[in-house]
């Protein structure tokens, strides 16, 4: 009951390589950020290797809630307040073009749906259509619905639709992108925990380990808090009650169904949130109550739970990561604290590290800077 659904899946052997001497970058975890990096340099001619501690896709990237969203963990209208109008911009930019990367490079494990954040209470659904219509002014593509479909209708306050979205079996499409990686050259080393940078002898190394980053660089772990995300999956229903990804309560909620019409929910983290701010990977009898409170209210019943599960993320103050050189540190890089939102900004956030050690940093790593915290 422990294991995520989306690792249930058997994961496919990788190319085996060596390095001989030196490597040109060493990349600490085999996630989204860590494969992403790797696939970019490698195809680029350099020597990679990537140390996983578990198997490749075993940390979030296993085990969050399968989203594929544009956009950041701040709503777009508050992005434009706080970052300012062209930069929230950029921001919501890049993301809608990793959406598309993302589905060039996943096959079967995207699928191109949309998704649908929804109202909790009168007062959040003024503040959903407020970033509606700040998108659509800045020409965005958004929908607002005011009826819903059941089983939502009645339970739900309206909501927005982004139809560029999409819903991704994250671990498929993790694993296929690590093979892509060591096709191109990279090593991947799994089961090869890395406890210090000591450890490491390479040009650069990239710390790409988001929410399990604790223990490497002090200033970092001041930086990222690992939170916990509790999901479960149900055995599958008999019809398609969410034909696409859908949040609520300013993502404390989410949930869609697979393929096979499994529904995979989670959240509620926010009834406890002492206590789920810990890198401990473990679900927990009162949120995991919560979450199947949540479903009877859905479906009216609870049916069968075939999988219960955490995942640790990491979170930063200003809701943006971590993405670009480590100060005072030569060599050093990280990607990581995407705020819950890893699955499309951890690919961006691999590729922008692995161009910059390349030699041709993008203008959004500025946004993204380390320094401001570290």
């Amino acid at each position: 009951m422990a294991n995520s659904f989306w690792l249930s899946e058997e994961s496919p052997s990788l190319p085996v390589r060596r390095i001989e001497g030196r490597p040109d970058v060493a990349v600490i975890g085999g996630g989204v950020t860590g494969c992403a990096c790797a696939l970019v340099l490698a195809e680029a001619g350099l020597d990679v290797r990537v140390h996983e501690a578990r198997e490749v896709a075993s940390g979030a990237s296993g085990r969050n809630g399968g989203f594929a969203l544009w956009g950041g963990a701040m709503p777009y209208d508050i992005a434009r307040r706080q970052l300012g109008p062209e930069r929230a911009r950029d921001l919501w930019l890049l993301t809608d073009r990793y959406v598309d990367r993302m589905e060039s490079l996943a096959g079967d494990a995207f699928r191109r749906v949309g998704s649908l954040r929804v109202a909790a209470d009168p007062e959040e659904r003024e503040e959903i259509r407020a970033e509606y219509e700040t998108l659509r002014a800045d020409g965005f593509e958004a929908e607002w619905l005011d009826e819903l479909p059941r089983p939502l209708e009645g339970r739900f306050h309206g909501g927005m639709r982004h139809p560029g979205d999409g819903s991704i079996h994250p671990a498929r499409w993790v694993r296929r992108l690590a093979t892509r990686a060591a096709e191109a050259g990279a090593v991947i080393r799994e089961r090869s925990r890395v406890e210090s940078l000591d450890e490491l002898d390479a040009a650069h190394v990239v710390i790409a380990t988001d929410g399990y980053t604790q223990g490497l660089v002090p200033a970092l772990d001041a930086a990222i808090q690992p939170t916990r995300g509790q999901v479960l999956a149900t055995e599958p229903l008999s019809e398609v009650l969410f034909p696409c990804p859908v949040y609520a309560r300013h993502g404390y909620d989410y949930w869609q169904q697979t393929p096979d019409r499994r529904l995979v929910i989670g959240g509620r983290r926010d009834k406890t949130p002492d206590l789920e701010h810990t890198p401990v990977e473990e679900t927990t009898a009162l949120v995991q109550r919560e979450l199947d409170s949540f479903v009877r209210e859905l479906l009216g019943e609870l049916p069968p739970v075939a999988q219960r599960w955490s995942g640790i993320f990491g979170t930063t103050e200003d809701r943006l990561p971590l993405v670009g050189r480590v100060p005072g540190r030569d060599g050093l890089w990280v990607g990581a604290g995407y705020s819950g939102h890893g699955n499309v900004m951890g690919l961006a956030c691999g590729e922008l590290v692995a161009n910059a050690i390349l030699g041709d940093p993008a203008s959004e790593l500025e946004l993204f800077d380390p320094a401001r915290f570290l």
